[in-house]
């Protein structure tokens, strides 16, 4: 088969019924949501076998990132070519109208708690709405041991000893593997490594479809808990020189909000055309606001608010011609260690 030169590439959402979710993602996203039940999650990226994403634009419309892995990994991946075997993240809109279940996720080297095929899980979170009652717990409090945790868990007082905070829209949080986690009440952009290991510790009390109270995974959960963490607040961005400028419009603002072994984050802002991108290795940009154009070797691509696009390693540096204001998040994938 000839190898169809890769571009900017678009995916469609695929939604997640989720108890503790609701209907705020049909202001996000173009695609209708399904149904009138409880939406907590829209894969936006996925290379998972059970709910592989597909492009939606252009010659290679329905094809998945898992095929473009195995067809064209040298024109997607660039110097990164041959790393992985699958993509390594997995990136989701989520609407937590209820609180998540309290969890933990275990780390890459704790294998004895990963099936086969699976990482560990380090995620990341930006905010994009709050509400009234909005919570992010994140971390034990100082003064909490495994024993202490293990007397919450069976006197039902677990969020006795979570760390927690109200957070405002554009907060960014890191939940780093083996951290104690939950959040409600608002939306948030995630960047995740690709996995799906989770232990719940405590529940809430949610019932499920059937009115059944949901299973929990305590003793793994506490296995891979980092007791010496603390509590987690908010990431400080952190202010990076401007990207180049087209014009002599307003300089872009770029910030750098997460940045670890697994993958990188930055928020870029600008009301005047901007450069985006890297050559020879792939980005992921997602827009959070606004609304403008991608400019590709001639040809332009729109991109709106809840828009998700895969620049492939060779696309390169491309031109971003912002409609009024643009806010996009531009990601980097793992670039350390072989992660397969």
């Amino acid at each position: 088969m000839t190898q169809i030169p890769l571009y900017p590439l678009r995916f469609e959402p695929i939604y997640q019924y989720r108890l503790w979710g609701g209907r705020r993602l049909s202001k996000l996203l173009s695609v209708p949501l399904p149904g009138s039940g409880p939406i907590g999650e829209a894969w936006v990226l996925s290379d998972r076998a059970e709910h592989p994403t597909r492009i939606a634009n252009g010659p290679l419309r329905g094809r998945t990132i898992a095929q473009l892995m195995e067809e064209s990994p040298e024109q997607l991946l660039g110097n990164l070519a041959g790393r992985f075997t699958r993509f390594p993240l997995l990136l989701k809109f989520l609407d937590a109208r209820d609180t998540l279940s309290v969890q933990v996720h275990p780390s890459d080297t704790q294998t004895q708690y990963l099936p086969t095929g699976e990482t560990g899980k380090t995620e990341a979170w930006v905010v994009l709405e709050a509400g009234e009652d909005s919570r992010v717990y994140a971390g034990l409090k100082a003064a909490t041991t495994a024993d202490t945790l293990q007397r919450a868990v069976i006197n039902g007082r677990v969020e006795d000893q979570l760390a927690s905070f109200k957070p405002k829209i554009g907060d960014g949080i890191f939940v780093e593997a083996g951290t104690v986690h939950s959040l409600g009440d608002v939306v948030v952009f995630e960047v995740q490594e690709n996995s799906d290991v989770t232990f719940r510790i405590f529940d809430w009390n949610h019932l499920d479809k059937m009115r059944q109270r949901r299973p929990l995974q305590i003793d793994q959960a506490m296995a891979c808990i980092d007791f010496g963490q603390g509590p987690v607040r908010a990431v400080k961005p952190v202010v990076e020189p401007s990207t180049k400028s087209e014009s002599s419009g307003s300089p872009t603002l770029r910030e750098r909000l997460f940045l670890c072994d697994q993958f990188g984050l930055w928020r870029l802002y600008s009301d005047a055309p901007f450069h985006t991108g890297v050559a020879g290795t792939p980005r992921v940009l997602v827009c959070i606001d606004g609304a403008g154009q991608l400019e590709h070797e001639g040809v332009n691509y729109s991109i709106g608010r809840g828009d998700v696009l895969l620049m492939p390693a060779v696309a390169g540096e491309c031109v971003c011609r912002p409609r009024h204001g643009l806010t996009l998040l531009e990601l980097s994938l793992p670039e350390g260690g072989s992660l397969k």
